[in-house]
């Protein structure tokens, strides 16, 4: 399996297999590093590789000779009303020359306001003016960091009075206008679709599928807003729900196989249990038809 894998080194950097990979953790390495695995591939966080040297940069170099990587960021605050950190960007590019990965995505969100960071990812409304700070920002990235992005669609909690355009519209838009792609989310649609009472069929049916390069998984927490309606949270603390699983069944049937990720960032189970969750998403990919 090693040697498979080191054969497509070259071809990796700008593609992903359709397989199911997982999001790297540092208790995980030596499961991957054995080559025993089924995994296909790996994405880390941009912003936990961004130091100079040290342990995690050695183990994910290694692990780079044995997986497609895809890296994946949490703090460009894509949505934010200000310019983009031109020093967060300038770390991102260099994590980016260094590692040369497979994917680079990041959030359809905002984090940040004049100097202050929040660490959670924020939601916008769809109007022009958005549009034309998001398009503005993304294609500042792609120029910078030489190549395309995706943008992840959103897990949602509430909804703008002033949104004009519909999340697919919307994001189906910026792709026109800046060339990037899309990762589809498909925890995040069932989610938003709980919270806002929409119908995440027909949502999936209207998504971009041609311009997704990565499907997310991962699982949610069941909670309760202040009027005991249920509220659905994103945690990726836990295993994919059965109707997440449904839900990605029809996704596949629609868009066809793409590389798809097992997000599990808070309580990390052991290996066993994050490798079965990606067994259950290859098993799903081998029934889709070439």
């Amino acid at each position: 399996m090693l040697d498979h894998r080191n054969s497509w080194r070259d071809a990796r950097r700008d593609t992903l297999p359709n397989g199911a990979g997982v999001g790297y953790k540092p208790q995980h390495f030596s499961n991957l590093a054995s080559g025993k695995s089924s995994v296909e591939w790996l994405e880390i966080h941009a912003e936990n590789y961004m130091g100079a040297g040290g342990r995690p940069l050695a183990q994910l170099r290694a692990l780079s000779d044995l997986f497609p990587i895809s890296v994946h960021g949490v703090g460009l605050s894509i949505g934010g009303d200000g310019r983009l950190d031109p020093d967060h960007l300038a770390r991102l590019k260099h994590l980016i020359d260094w590692l040369q990965p497979a994917r680079f995505s990041e959030h359809l969100a905002w984090s940040t306001h004049g100097d202050a960071y929040f660490n959670d990812l924020l939601p916008l409304p769809y109007t022009e003016a958005t549009l034309t700070r998001v398009c503005a920002h993304i294609n500042e990235v792609q120029d910078r960091i030489g190549r395309q992005m995706l943008l992840e669609n959103p897990s949602a909690y509430l909804a703008f009075s002033e949104s004009t355009y519909a999340e697919v519209d919307f994001l189906r838009e910026i792709v026109k206008r800046t060339g990037c792609g899309l990762l589809l989310d498909v925890n995040n649609v069932f989610v938003s679709a709980s919270n806002l009472a929409f119908d995440p069929i027909a949502y999936i049916d209207a998504f971009a599928h041609e311009a997704v390069g990565e499907i997310h998984l991962g699982g949610h927490d069941e909670d309760a807003d202040e009027t005991g309606a249920p509220l659905l949270i994103d945690s990726h603390g836990r295993e994919v729900a059965d109707p997440v699983w449904t839900l990605y069944a029809h996704t596949l049937s629609v868009g066809g196989a793409k590389p798809t990720l097992i997000e599990w960032d808070t309580d990390v189970p052991e290996w066993e249990v994050l490798a079965a969750e990606a067994d259950r998403a290859t098993a799903l990919l081998q029934r889709v038809p070439a």
